[in-house]
């Protein structure tokens, strides 16, 4: 009921009285909030300088906006151009230390463990369920770039340089981590939601209000169907009315298959009857895409956002999805990345790979990396070129 009523899909007295003890929540929750800017603004709360470039991505609202492929695309770019690279995530949902293991350690006064290495680099050292779905599959997708987890990401950044020599940091959804100063804060917008209802936690989907757009170097409106949307950009320039907004949006450039990481191109989908399932934020768009390339779904599943699958309930799902008559399965990556490598499944198994493409505010991504974070060579390249 809860989700519903945040969203706003349901009527009636009962949601209406939830709907009010929720709005006075969010009353609360926004002070609360409204402090802490407050208190780093005023210096009573520090940040920490690391002395290198921190590039932070985030966004204001809980759910999907498509900040990891945003992610590993920057870091791509910065590495490729003789940046040494670290991403620091908190490890949504990874595997960390019992509640008996931290009591002991605080009982004894132990040593504070390291920040969690899922890649140095060279090799991928943990998997999803340690290092987190993001971390892991930033990691395995991003061969020389590093990628440290710690709910502490000053401690993972001091790390990061120390340890592996990073000079760029990229703070992966880290919009509302104000203990690490980053010089340019990247922030994503989904058009297709922008910020719901308005209303912050647990009213609607805000984790801060929509007037801290202003704290925004860059403005990514993701999701983007390239059709200009007045009121979202009156809006966004109320708050901000001098960050480049950068309409983007998530195309999906291939099949993988599960087994090989074969890639297949996706006009095998049109006519195809398939089988779906996904434990993501934003199921609809997934199944969506898949029909638009003109898939036929015939069997689907939705589970919890970042579920993690165990064998039983796949082998239901295939065993399902093949008595259905499906001549294939597709998932997400990043729901691959929760599903062991050597799983068997029972009929073919795909994952669908997805990046950045720009359609609006630079020439494209590639682009949008120089400007933002070579901003000097940019304009004598822009210079030359006059």
């Amino acid at each position: 009921m809860t989700v519903d009523v945040i969203y706003d899909r349901r009527e009636g007295f009962a949601a209406s009285v939830y709907g009010g003890f929720l709005k006075a929540l969010s009353y609360v929750f926004a002070g609360i909030v409204r402090l802490r800017y407050a208190m780093y603004r005023k210096r009573i709360l520090r940040d920490a300088p690391l002395g290198c470039l921190v590039v932070v991505v985030g966004n204001l609202t809980v759910g999907g906006t498509g900040k990891t492929p945003i992610v590993e695309k920057f870091a791509r770019s910065l590495s490729e151009r003789g940046r040494k690279v670290a991403i620091l995530s908190r490890g949504y949902k990874s595997k960390s230390d019992g509640m008996f293991t931290k009591f002991k350690r605080w009982l004894t006064h132990g040593e504070v463990p390291k920040p969690k290495v899922v890649s140095d680099g060279k090799n991928v050292l943990l998997d999803s369920e340690f290092a987190g779905d993001e971390p892991y599959m930033l990691a395995r997708n991003l061969p020389g770039v590093v990628v440290v987890v710690d709910k502490n990401r000053v401690k993972a950044g001091h790390y990061a340089i120390t340890e592996f020599g990073a000079d760029t940091l990229i703070l992966d959804d880290g919009f509302q981590y104000l203990p690490l100063r980053g010089q340019l804060q990247l922030l994503l917008v989904d058009k297709t939601n922008p910020f719901g209802n308005m209303n912050l936690l647990p009213r609607g989907i805000l984790r801060e209000p929509v007037s801290h757009l202003k704290r925004a170097s860059y403005i990514f409106v993701t999701k983007s169907d390239g059709k200009k949307d007045a009121e979202l950009e009156r809006l966004i320039r109320t708050h901000n009315p001098t960050a480049e907004i950068i309409e983007c949006a998530h195309k999906t450039t291939d099949l993988v298959a599960f087994s090989s990481g074969s890639t297949a191109g996706l006009d095998m989908l049109k006519g195809a009857k398939i089988a779906c399932f996904s434990a993501i934020a934003a199921p609809d768009s997934f199944e969506n895409f898949l029909s638009e390339l003109g898939a036929e779904i015939i069997y689907k599943k939705r589970f919890l956002d970042h579920h993690r699958f165990d064998d039983q309930e796949l082998d239901e799902f295939f065993e399902n999805a093949k008595n259905k008559g499906a001549e294939f399965v597709v998932t997400t990556e990043k729901d691959a990345v929760r599903i062991r490598a050597d799983y068997p499944a029972a009929i073919p198994f795909f994952y669908t790979k997805l990046e950045i493409e720009i359609l609006d505010g630079v020439d494209d991504f590639e682009s949008a990396v120089e400007k933002i974070c070579f901003p000097k060579r940019a304009a004598d390249s822009t210079h030359g070129n006059a």
